[in-house]
């Protein structure tokens, strides 16, 4: 079992093993605005999370549910515009957004849960 250091508010996403290893999937998280789209990916034990929209455009990355890698695992693929964005830090490497990168979410696994800090004015 491990534990976060995540101090703010946190909303349980789902069981860790509902994300298989090397990959993503998306939920929606409630904010002081409405609830934004985000993706946690799944490396191990490790898990990260970003805002499901693309720096360019901003609009979802994924066009299918969940389907947010290219073929090969190594990254995140923007499908619409070809984009692609190391996991690890959300950096676009190749596409019309090279040097940008996705907007991080805190994410964090909790004794199996993956979960995600809340924003500061949104209700979980």
């Amino acid at each position: 079992m491990r534990r976060s250091a995540l101090t703010a508010k946190t909303l349980p996403l789902c069981p860790l093993a509902d994300i298989p290893d090397g990959t993503a999937r998306g939920f929606d998280l409630p904010g002081p605005d409405g609830p934004s789209e985000i993706f946690v990916v799944r490396r191990g034990a490790t898990v990260t999370g970003s805002v499901n929209s693309c720096p360019h455009v901003g609009t979802p990355l994924n066009i299918a549910e969940d389907r947010f890698f290219t073929r090969d695992g190594r990254f995140l693929l923007y499908r619409t515009h070809g984009a692609r964005f190391r996991p690890a830090d959300g950096q676009c490497v190749s596409g019309p957004c090279v040097g940008a990168r996705l907007t991080p979410c805190t994410v964090a696994v909790e004794e199996d849960t993956v979960v995600a800090a809340v924003p500061d004015g949104a209700s979980a």
